[in-house]
């Protein structure tokens, strides 16, 4: 529990045999719910998390292949129903520093937001960011068109998956929806604009070690790109021109 709240980590995992057990063993010990999506790997992931004793994990095992957004949505679902109060989201590289968390926390905690994500695009971000150049030039890039895909135009680094998300948030957006691959981070921002919720960027570090991207950069780009473009409509039919559904709490 952190400051009354729980808390969960969700961690969507593909083929990350090598890197899972060191990811679930820097879990704060104040998360509360830790749970392990396990999208058809096929290696051995979910052995190491079955195999992992230093304290409860949930598991879950797709049965195909879904996404990382499909592997997301799953653990979202299951953490919320298990009580969580905020689901926070760690990949299973090891790519994302859990000292973090607590920033990512912190404006859900004290209402000042309803979803948070991490930025890894700094003032040095030329100099010591860490970021292989051309990811940091096609997430420049994919940063400006989010901007106007998803109309939060105040956040950096779209791409970051190092995120963190209330109850009330998720139970809002249409979840069932969320597109499921690569694209995740850029939908979820449109869908959160559509219901009018605070967004908001906190510093977070940058890990590029051990593990190594499967993404064809220029595939990704453009199958993204297009992505935007139809959220981009997406958004101001819905949000101006369609009237939206009632929330109930």
């Amino acid at each position: 529990m952190y400051k009354s709240k729980n808390i969960a980590v969700v961690v969507p995992a593909f083929n990350e045999e090598k890197l899972i057990f060191k990811v679930l063993s820097s879990v704060p010990d104040f998360v509360d719910i830790l749970v392990v999506v396990d999208d058809k790997s096929t290696d051995l992931t979910a052995k190491v998390v079955k195999d992992f004793l230093k304290r409860p994990v949930v598991l879950i095992e797709h049965e195909e292949n879904q996404g990382v957004g499909g592997a997301i949505e799953s653990g979202y679902r299951k953490a919320f129903s298990l009580g969580a109060d905020i689901a926070v989201v760690m990949a299973g590289d090891a790519q994302m520093d859990p000292r973090d968390i607590d920033n990512l926390l912190e404006p859900l905690i004290n209402n000042k937001a309803d979803y948070v994500k991490g930025n890894r695009l700094s003032l040095k971000l030329f100099i010591n960011n860490g970021m292989p150049k051309v990811r940091l030039i096609g997430n420049i890039l994919l940063t400006l068109i989010t901007k106007i895909s998803s109309g939060y135009w105040n956040l950096v680094d779209s791409q970051c998956g190092y995120t963190a998300i209330s109850r009330k948030a998720f139970r809002r957006i249409e979840h069932d929806k969320l597109y499921k691959r690569y694209g995740f981070p850029n939908d979820i921002l449109a869908k959160l604009n559509v219901y009018d919720l605070r967004v908001k960027d906190v510093r977070v570090k940058s890990i590029y070690g051990e593990a190594e991207s499967g993404i064809n950069i220029f595939s990704f780009a453009f199958n993204v790109s297009i992505l935007l473009l139809r959220l981009f409509v997406w958004r101001i039919w819905k949000k101006y021109l369609f009237k939206k559904p009632i929330f109930v709490e």
